[in-house]
């Protein structure tokens, strides 16, 4: 019995506040909607909130409390992982109150939400790319932030995502045989990103992509594309002496300098 009494009850409760908050949607009064907007955000209920802020934000845009409702937005959005909005609200906050209250934490956070924006590798990166910049930019801002170890941090993780982007469009050019841009894509990524922990196995993949650009070119470009190919072997070897690519490498080494005609004797005596 006690539990067919307390649905009714509960269903007309939420039917009552429903009610209630539909006119407070519809009224005019302002003052009433900032205040409910400040109660919701401060109870986690970001959807309500954000509906009211919407509502009045153009009216209090360039006072005090335009600068306490865009916060407030920001911050629902983003507790809704609204990541788009989110950015969006903290980068007007930075843009419109330089001097505000939370300025160094706005910074951060827009640069964050592009963070959680940024795809997986194998998808388009311009959010990863948007968001180092972000980082750099609060880093340079607030030098002696307690939050610079942590863009530091998720800088890395960003540019490694970029590194792989760049590993697969590479990987990709050496799947369809187009060895010239693979080598160029590797080449580039490789500059870019000196200390990836893929460098290895980019270093090898540039040097077989190589090779077999060599072998697959015209009679007369052959002996110039092989000996670019005999360089990135050097290349290779000088930091990778003990690879766990070496029976390939020493493979792709003997057929170059057969091509080349070349004595591997005379070739180590000039190393040395």
């Amino acid at each position: 019995m006690r539990i067919r009494t307390i649905i009714p009850l509960l269903v007309l409760v939420l039917a009552v506040s429903c009610g209630e908050y539909e006119k407070l949607l519809k009224s005019t009064d302002f003052e009433l909607k900032k205040d409910k907007a400040r109660e919701y955000y401060e109870a986690g209920k970001y959807i309500k909130s954000t509906e009211l802020i919407e509502q009045i934000l153009p009216r209090y845009r360039a006072s005090e409390s335009g600068e306490q409702l865009t916060w407030m937005v920001a911050q629902s959005y983003y507790g809704m992982k609204q990541w788009e909005l989110a950015g969006s609200y903290f980068s007007s906050y930075a843009e419109q109150f330089s001097y505000g209250e939370h300025m160094e934490e706005a910074t951060f956070m827009t640069a964050l939400c592009d963070y959680n924006i940024s795809p997986r590798a194998s998808l388009d990166q311009t959010n990863t790319r948007k968001a180092i910049d972000e980082f750099k930019i609060f880093m340079a801002r607030y030098p002696y932030s307690t939050r610079i170890e942590e863009c530091k941090r998720l800088m890395t993780e960003l540019q490694e995502r970029l590194v792989e982007k760049s590993y697969l469009s590479a990987r990709l050019y050496y799947d369809m045989e187009q060895y010239k841009a693979a080598v160029t894509a590797l080449s580039n990524s490789l500059k870019e990103f000196a200390d990836t922990k893929y460098r290895e196995e980019m270093m090898f993949l540039k040097l077989k992509s190589q090779f077999l650009f060599a072998e697959n070119s015209y009679d007369i470009r052959k002996k110039e594309r092989y000996q670019a190919a005999l360089d990135d072997y050097y290349s290779f070897m000088e930091e990778f002496p003990k690879s766990s690519f070496a029976k390939d490498v020493k493979k792709i080494y003997d057929d170059t300098i057969k091509y080349l005609k070349v004595d591997p004797s005379a070739l180590e005596v000039k190393s040395e």
